[in-house]
């Protein structure tokens, strides 16, 4: 297959970079390319600026903000949003809670949530994991126990990314004992103002605070927070996970942690001169290349076969995520080779007295950026699951015949 565009596409490429560049500031798109945390307020800078332009949620209902674009425009309008080095709007609001709310909240709900979620006045996290339930999410324990107007909730998350940041958590919660596991839970937006909460931070190996404890201890929340139907929360979360899969091929933040290596391989000098010019080092840098071409191929390919992301997500999307984190870590891995000794240096940032990382150095977010990108293979479904997925729904494998 021959990667093309049509002109109307790559005139809306053109001006979708025009945009990003002229109105994100040059700090916000510095502190990106160098993968430093963002401080809360550059975030909801950057997503209100692209909520002017529609970019923030075009695939939502355009009654509620959303575009009515291809799978190919959103799919080069997240391209551009990485490779130019623009923060991505919040993936909890944007591409997660959000459709949910549009697809199956009540009307009130979502006059109330959707316009806030969408221009970033409303920060959710995501309240899944729980020490015993992470990939087998069924097992989740966390209880929602209706009393009159209310739910009382008890029970803890854990890895929830942001949750220090955030002002809302959707919650998986058990309203009742079923005899599937998958039965029984329901779908609950929180106020983290509401008291009974608290948030512990979990410090990682990449020297930053971006995970979380989560406890609820007798924490009432109105039953008007309830999304959909009781007990159908499962059904939701599945529709939730199936929502604008195809850009976990993360191509565009490839492409700029590819370049960042080019750039500084050129810059460095050893004693048979520059970097670049090592035969060993050129060839793996080229061959991450190619193989970043090969699955910008593969993902535009699934992408015009997509059709309508509301009828559920396209299992060759596992391809993405799986061929998608391994380039990521393999640039990684490229960046810190680049470096070599002077990345372990550097040293960390006091992380967890701040929010944000402005006093670290560019190169100690090159060893942050090798640590973080471990997680690549776990988080949006482990490789493992997704492999699974492909042999089953792909392959046809262990079906009965």
């Amino acid at each position: 297959m021959e990667l093309t565009f049509t002109e109307g596409e790559r005139r809306f490429r053109a001006e979708v970079r025009e945009y990003l560049l002229s109105n994100i500031s040059e700090n916000i798109r510095q502190s990106v390319y160098e993968e430093r945390p963002l401080p809360r307020e550059w975030q909801v800078e950057s997503q209100q600026i692209l909520n002017r332009a529609g970019y923030a949620v075009p695939h939502w209902p355009v009654e509620w903000g959303g575009r009515d674009w291809s799978a190919v425009k959103r799919t080069i309008l997240v391209q551009e949003i990485d490779q130019n080095s623009v923060p991505r709007p919040l993936p909890f609001n944007a591409a997660l809670v959000g459709p949910v709310v549009a697809a199956f909240g009540t009307e009130e709900q979502k006059r109330r949530f959707l316009a806030p979620v969408a221009n970033l006045d409303m920060w959710f996290c995501q309240g899944f994991s729980e020490p015993n339930a992470g990939s087998d999410l069924a097992s989740l324990k966390t209880s929602a126990v209706r009393e009159g107007a209310h739910y009382q909730v008890n029970g803890q998350k854990i890895w929830t990314t942001a949750a220090h940041k955030a002002d809302w958590i959707f919650c998986l919660v058990r309203t009742a004992q079923c005899e599937r596991k998958q039965q029984g839970i329901s779908f609950l937006l929180i106020d983290l103002a509401t008291p009974g909460i608290t948030i512990r931070p979990i410090p990682t190996i990449d020297g930053f605070h971006h995970v979380n404890e989560v406890y609820f201890d007798d924490v009432r929340v109105p039953a008007e927070n309830l999304v959909g139907e009781e007990g159908r929360g499962w059904d939701y979360a599945k529709y939730l996970l199936g929502q604008e899969r195809t850009s976990l091929g993360n191509i565009g933040f490839s492409q700029r942690r590819l370049d960042r290596v080019r750039a500084l391989a050129k810059a460095r000098r050893g004693e048979a001169g520059p970097l670049i010019d090592d035969p060993d080092f050129r060839r793996r840098l080229s061959w991450a290349e190619i193989e970043l071409k090969a699955l910008e191929i593969t993902q535009m390919r699934v992408v015009a076969s997509a059709g309508n992301p509301a009828g559920g997500a396209d299992p060759k999307t596992s391809i993405l995520k799986i061929k998608g984190s391994e380039i990521l870590q393999d640039a990684a891995e490229l960046l810190l080779d680049t470096l070599g000794p002077e990345a372990l240096t550097a040293g960390f940032a006091d992380s967890l007295a701040s929010d944000d990382s402005q006093g670290l150095d560019a190169h100690s977010s090159v060893l942050s950026a090798y640590f973080t990108s471990r997680k690549y293979s776990i988080f949006g479904g482990s490789n493992e699951i997704q492999r699974n997925i492909l042999a089953k729904a792909v392959l046809g494998l262990g079906s009965k015949r």
